[in-house]
């Protein structure tokens, strides 16, 4: 599908950079949904170091036509130099949920 619907993931420092990110996403009609998870812990490299940190996953419900936009929304909040930006393709689901998707992130 040319504008199927995706889920973008992203990780935010803390809770409240979740919440703007979220609310932009939202308001702007770029998401149909955002989940905030709980925070959790993150090991990764970064630089030629091993670093740990604590991070609110954020699970993005939208479209593939938005992802740039969607992208770009996230960057303008967050302060990561490389923040975790992807995109998963939702291969199947309930057809009335996909609709809905599709009907939310219509944008105005």
């Amino acid at each position: 599908m040319a504008d199927a619907p995706i889920i973008v993931l992203t990780q935010a420092p803390d809770a409240a950079t979740a919440a703007d990110i979220a609310r932009k996403l939202i308001e702007s009609r770029l998401a149909a949904c955002v989940n905030i998870g709980a925070p959790t812990g993150s090991i990764y490299h970064w630089r030629g170091r091993i670093e740990t940190a604590n991070e609110v996953p954020l699970v993005i419900k939208t479209r593939s036509a938005l992802y740039g936009h969607v992208e770009a929304a996230i960057r303008d909040i967050h302060p990561y130099d490389t923040p975790e930006v992807v995109a998963i393709p939702i291969v199947y689901g309930d057809a009335r949920y996909l609709e809905w998707i599709a009907a939310e992130t219509a944008m105005r």
